[in-house]
């Protein structure tokens, strides 16, 4: 299993750091993990299409996580090749009225040549090809999931959320968590800091820690990371 660092950044506009997404690669299949600004155009810099795209995960419903799904389904349908393998989409409460809104202001994304499902799974366990995807709800909005993908190997992704014992659970003794740290030091609701990031690892124990969804505050930051954690940088694949 590997993941490739799609963007680190925020809603912030920022030329270092796009908006945060992730794509998993495992054995059987290719994850997207959050579609923000520009990811469709992230993914042919680094060699994939949308065609490519088995899974997709929408940890909420915040424009700075979403704004490229529309992309994505257009050239589903209107690509040179257009998509015909199906597409599973995951994603909290509310996810079949927010692709129902989506599909009112922009019809032509209604699919043509595959079908589309969708999973509302503000808690549970999707089984797909051999891996899990484990989602559990998150402090920041009423859809916000975080999830958990296992294949031999585990990588947890917090998606935007304050401290809660749901992430704790969810990251617990997993391969690798890439957590959200909005800032180092200020803390603002809903939001992750260093030190809130610090108490999760030390009850969740995750083997590796990367930092992401990381404002401008950061790139002042001058203090040192220790073991497990590293700061995220877009471009960054890591080997789970």
């Amino acid at each position: 299993m590997k993941v490739k660092i799609l963007g680190t950044g925020t809603c912030v506009p920022s030329i270092q750091r796009g908006s945060s997404s992730y794509l998993v690669m495992t054995k059987q299949l290719n994850i997207l993990v959050d579609v923000g600004p520009s990811v469709v155009r992230r993914l042919l810099e680094y060699g994939y299409t949308s065609r490519d795209i088995d899974v997709v995960i929408l940890t909420h419903f915040h424009v700075d996580h979403t704004a490229d799904l529309s992309t994505f389904l257009f050239a589903s349908n209107y690509d040179v090749v257009p998509r015909t393998k199906e597409l599973f989409v995951v994603g909290g409460k509310g996810l079949h009225d927010f692709y129902k809104n989506l599909l009112t202001v922009y019809p032509w994304l209604l699919p043509k040549t595959y079908e589309i499902f969708l999973q509302e799974m503000p808690e549970g366990i999707l089984s797909k090809n051999g891996l899990t995807i484990t989602t559990a709800s998150m402090e920041h909005n009423n859809e916000s999931i975080g999830a958990r993908i296992e294949e031999d190997k585990s990588v947890v992704f917090s998606g935007d959320t304050d401290y809660t014992q749901s992430l704790v659970e969810l990251a617990r003794e997993t391969n690798l968590l890439v957590a959200e740290c909005s800032f180092p030091e200020k803390k603002v609701n809903g939001h992750l800091n260093l030190a809130m990031v610090q108490k999760v690892v030390d009850q969740a124990k995750p083997m590796r820690v990367i930092l992401s969804h990381l404002y401008p505050e950061w790139d002042g930051f001058k203090g040192v990371l220790h073991s497990p954690f590293l700061l995220g940088e877009d471009g960054m694949e890591i080997e789970v």
